[in-house]
């Protein structure tokens, strides 16, 4: 116990700072703005894991924790995707999960709006196109309305790719 003691007053505390600099209070303001106009306050979001490593998972579980609480600017995540807005997918689309992804999409109401988070949504990242259990990326499956970059991206990038995907969709339709 000692021994651990000393080694604490010797590391110090390591933590990283509070995000309080990335701008992620503007956006959710902006966010929570555009959901009240758009769907009367409330974003409703399927969200599919297609294939990835877990780590967009991770960004998507922080951006939902206790921290940065997107809940409180009208985003809600649902099991349904009859009742979502929109559909956010990570990871490269494994062969496995073509079709789940495919009867995802097709059950969602229309307008469907769809995110691709990270960069194996985006170009299959790390595991490659090329790879005999991918399918392709989440374009190559299914109509993309904006894709978020990073590996993985940070929760303010998350706000930025669903207004992005709201933007991109208003000035379409």
């Amino acid at each position: 116990m000692l021994r651990i003691m000393r080694q604490i007053i010797k590391v110090g505390t390591i933590t990283e700072p509070l995000p309080t600099a990335d701008g992620f209070e503007q956006l959710g303001a902006q966010l929570k703005g555009k959901i009240k106009q758009r769907f009367q306050g409330s974003l409703a979001i399927r969200f599919v894991d297609a294939g990835s490593c877990n780590g967009c998972e991770l960004e998507v579980h922080a951006a939902n924790n206790a921290y940065y609480d997107i809940e409180r600017f009208g985003v809600s995540f649902t099991p349904s995707p009859r009742f979502a807005d929109m559909l956010l997918v990570t990871g490269p689309v494994s062969i496995n999960m073509k079709t789940a992804l495919e009867m995802t999409y097709e059950a969602m109401p229309a307008p469907k709006l769809v995110l691709a988070l990270g960069d194996c949504a985006a170009n299959c990242g790390v595991f490659g196109q090329d790879n005999y259990a991918i399918a392709g990326s989440v374009a190559d499956i299914i109509p993309v309305d904006a894709v978020v970059h990073g590996c993985p991206p940070t929760p303010t990038a998350i706000i930025q790719g669903i207004l992005q995907v709201m933007d991109s969709h208003h000035h379409a339709g």
